[in-house]
């Protein structure tokens, strides 16, 4: 019985190498050569198996090369679940992002070798931006549910959840947008909390009124 067992596991270890190996190699590949320079073929290549063998894991190049970061929106959801029940939503959203950029056993992007490249990239090339966004909408998914779950709430019929995490959501990804596009890839936790911040405060106070004259050409000068 406990060999019989033994079998599935070791097919199931065999299967995350194989799937390790093929995600490593497109994220070599792509990141020295270019996106639309590599092939799926010369992926498998790489890993030592077939092109059979890569449709088996990836449905595209794109999300061989995205492996590397589809784990991080899990961890962000493992931080969110772990927050206090007290905190606010958005509050306790932040301070998942925040647990995720701190945490030292899984180094977030800023932290890990050439992701800077990767998130550069995927702004450049449109068909590796969307396949990033599908991993994004489904990790909001998820945040959507862990939130109506502490709110003990329908998220169909209360848009709190959806509402927060789209907020938060949106605070990383500006956040992430200003990261990419600057030069400094250690400066992404100090850019999360700018943003975090803009979206608690001065975006909810009144923009000072403007000093330029509102008044029409007509106003003021006799004309009726």
């Amino acid at each position: 019985m406990q060999a019989e067992q033994e079998i599935p596991e070791r097919r199931g270890r065999k299967a995350r190498r194989t799937r390790e190996a093929l995600a490593r190699a497109a994220f070599e590949l792509v990141l020295d050569r270019g996106l639309r320079e590599v092939t799926v073929e010369e992926i498998a290549e790489r890993a030592d198996v077939d092109r059979r063998t890569f449709s088996r894991y990836f449905a595209s190049k794109e999300a061989a090369v995205l492996e590397s970061v589809r784990g991080d929106g899990d961890r962000i959801n493992e931080a969110l679940r772990a927050r206090p029940a007290g905190e606010p939503p958005l509050t306790a959203y932040r301070r998942a992002v925040l647990d995720w950029l701190a945490d030292p056993a899984v180094p977030a992007w800023h932290r890990r070798p050439r992701i800077y490249e990767l998130l550069v990239l995927a702004e450049r090339e449109p068909t590796l931006y969307a396949a990033f966004h599908h991993i994004r909408v489904d990790a909001q998914e998820e945040s959507v549910a862990i939130v109506a779950d502490r709110l003990d709430t329908d998220p169909l019929s209360d848009l709190r959840p959806a509402v927060a995490v789209a907020a938060g959501a949106g605070a990383l990804l500006a956040a992430q947008a200003a990261w990419v596009r600057g030069s400094r890839p250690d400066e992404l936790p100090r850019l999360v909390e700018r943003a975090f911040d803009a979206l608690a405060g001065e975006l909810f106070t009144p923009a000072p009124h403007s000093t330029t004259s509102t008044t029409s050409p007509t106003e003021g000068n006799g004309t009726p």
